[in-house]
């Protein structure tokens, strides 16, 4: 049995496809430590794992500080979120041993640990890989449209913060990439070389083992004999950029009274009372089970997350996508490119061109044939079984 040292943000698309390989590795025998924020404990303790949390206000409040604006800024958000974090975990493991350590690949300074605590790292990639060639590309493409001035002080904010952290921590940074991405000597990427942009450009250290899709504890608010049988849509914005009112209404106008069932899952910051009159072959919910929802659907609106993309088209269902922030306009990009699904903007959408899309994508077989292929690479990948494969492959080479 070996100690496994795990740390995570406090986002539900980093958590949720960890979730699997936790109780996974627990089952074959490993003792695991996770790090997370305080509202993701009880869904973590149930794996198995013993829970520790740190800051997430603070951590949250330091990442915002760095700006929001420009891909740099979030990275020196992120560097920001070091003295949260490290102090908070270092004294929590003092006098332990772990033989080694998974860190998301966005959050939680996951490579800056790695190096301090001397530990074997590996790297849990929830969003689409990415490496240093590709970030540098990205990066200069986006700073094109940035004023000079700004850049140089993006620039300089980040040397003085990766100085900071190599007085305080001995350990160096040496480019924006390490920061966002948490290079490792293992990455496990929850999708498919099928799905994943240039997947051909990896090498055998990053390993593609498809979505990570546990069991889940049944809601029992939902009815799932409701929708059996039917012409579903389902509609989900996603659990953080879902307060979109207008377009829930706008759905209203697009898919009242069709003959279509249609779920709509509008999140815990918004309110039903605020969409007024409910269409009779609507229901609406904060929230639904979606991977027991997606087994019945028969086409799925979605911001294009990447924990729902995967999600729908490991149930081979066919997407609209209507991207939101972060990585979803890339997904939502690659989606459209292998033709499973379509990309739609939110601004300007009117319920006619919704229902266009919708009659498109339902009817498009080139659309079924291309998620079917997805799918098919989705169900051999092996998903958080293959993961631990993989990482006791890794362990066993330590």
């Amino acid at each position: 049995m070996a100690r496994v040292l795990f740390i995570n943000g406090g986002s539900e698309g980093h958590i949720n496809p960890t979730i699997g390989v936790v109780q996974e590795l627990i089952s074959r025998g490993e003792e695991v430590v996770y790090f997370t924020i305080e509202p993701f404990r009880e869904r973590i303790e149930k794996t198995g794992a013993t829970v520790r949390t740190f800051d997430g206000e603070k951590f949250i409040k330091a990442f915002i500080s760095g700006g929001r604006n420009y891909l740099l800024e979030r990275i020196n958000g992120l560097l920001r979120t070091a003295d949260i974090v490290i102090p908070s975990v270092l004294k929590q493991i003092e006098g332990e041993h772990f033989d080694y350590f998974i860190h998301d690949s966005m959050f939680g300074c996951g490579r800056l640990l790695a190096q301090i605590l001397k530990l074997p790292a590996i790297n849990s990639c929830t969003t689409f890989a990415q490496t240093k060639a590709s970030f540098d590309n990205m990066l200069d493409h986006l700073s094109q449209s940035i004023p000079t001035e700004m850049i140089n002080m993006m620039n300089d904010d980040f040397k003085n913060l990766t100085l900071n952290i190599k007085e305080k921590y001995d350990v160096e940074i040496r480019s924006p990439y390490e920061v966002l991405c948490n290079p490792a000597p293992l990455t496990i990427i929850y999708t498919t070389r099928v799905f994943q942009p240039f997947g051909e450009t990896f090498d055998q250290t990053y390993k593609f083992v498809g979505p990570s899709i546990s069991l889940r504890t049944p809601q029992k608010n939902f009815d799932l004999t409701a929708i059996t049988g039917k012409s579903l849509i389902y509609i989900s914005m996603g659990t953080v950029f879902n307060q979109v009112i207008d377009f829930y209404k706008l759905c209203f106008k697009a898919f009242g009274n069709t003959e279509h069932t249609v779920v709509m899952s509008i999140g815990e910051k918004s309110q039903i009372s605020d969409l007024g009159e409910i269409p009779k072959n609507f229901i609406v919910k904060n929230y639904v089970p979606q991977t027991e929802v997606l087994k019945y659907t028969k086409l799925f609106i979605t911001h294009g997350g990447m924990n729902s993309t995967n999600e729908g088209l490991y149930y081979g269902v066919p997407l609209i996508v209507i991207p939101q922030s972060a990585d979803q306009p890339i997904i939502a990009g690659q989606v459209a490119k292998l033709g499973a699904g379509i990309k739609l903007q939110m601004q300007n959408l009117t319920a006619n061109q919704l229902s266009e899309a919708v009659d498109h994508v339902l009817n498009d077989q080139s659309i079924h044939k291309a998620v079917e292929n997805i799918r098919e690479s989705f169900k051999k990948s092996g998903g958080y079984h293959q993961a631990v494969d993989e990482i006791f492959e890794f362990k066993s080479k330590i």
